[in-house]
């Protein structure tokens, strides 16, 4: 039986590993792009990426959220690697079967400058320069993402998407991770006390394009 309570939908390098973090030290269980094979007793969940998981669910049972057992939140969705270009964030169909099976999960999600984002997903191993402009993406077809104007629109356009589906439902909060009230809002709206919040997962170059 699931136990979601949290489902981050922001985008890679917008601070989900932040937000991973910091819900694991408030007591969550927490999923972050992958599993890993220590975080389950689940042969089925171990080494899986979350947006396979999602969509097993969300195909075998109508409900993403269905092999979940052992987690209570899940902060990064998105897998581009491996042959894979799977966006469960940038997916309709998925997101209403979530919020249906699953009516009191707290939805978020995660963002900061969308330049900043761009540049952070440029100098990240080879997502800007490669995985991005040569996959098939939501909103950003193969042979597009090379160039920050690129990106940048992308990013823009998914935040909005959100923003559009979720008008009004309490249940959704869109956060900057690098607000000084992030730490505050993203406690109040899941009704917990996050004792740490920094940064994760920082990039440690930077790169114009």
């Amino acid at each position: 039986m699931s136990t979601l309570k949290v489902v981050n939908l922001g985008l890679p390098k917008t601070g989900t590993t932040t937000l991973a973090r910091a819900l694991k030290i408030a007591g969550y269980r927490v999923a972050d792009h992958r599993i890993r094979a220590r975080q389950t007793n689940n042969p089925d969940l171990a080494d899986a990426f979350v947006a396979d998981v999602l969509y097993r669910g969300y195909f075998l049972t109508g409900d993403p959220g269905a092999a979940f057992d052992d987690f209570t939140a899940l902060t990064e969705l998105s897998c581009l690697r491996k042959g894979k270009s799977l966006w469960p964030q940038m997916d309709f169909a998925l997101i209403d079967a979530i919020r249906k099976h699953h009516p009191d999960v707290r939805f978020l999600a995660s963002r900061r400058d969308s330049w900043e984002v761009s540049q952070s997903m440029l100098a990240w191993s080879d997502l800007g320069i490669e995985r991005l402009p040569t996959s098939d993406i939501p909103g950003l077809p193969e042979g597009y993402g090379e160039t920050s104007k690129e990106r940048v629109q992308w990013i823009d356009g998914h935040y909005a998407h959100l923003d559009a589906l979720f008008a009004g439902d309490p249940a959704f909060l869109a956060f900057d991770v690098s607000d000084a009230d992030a730490q505050r809002a993203v406690g109040a709206h899941l009704g917990v006390d996050l004792t740490w919040w920094g940064r994760a997962n920082a990039n440690h170059q930077n790169k114009v394009n």
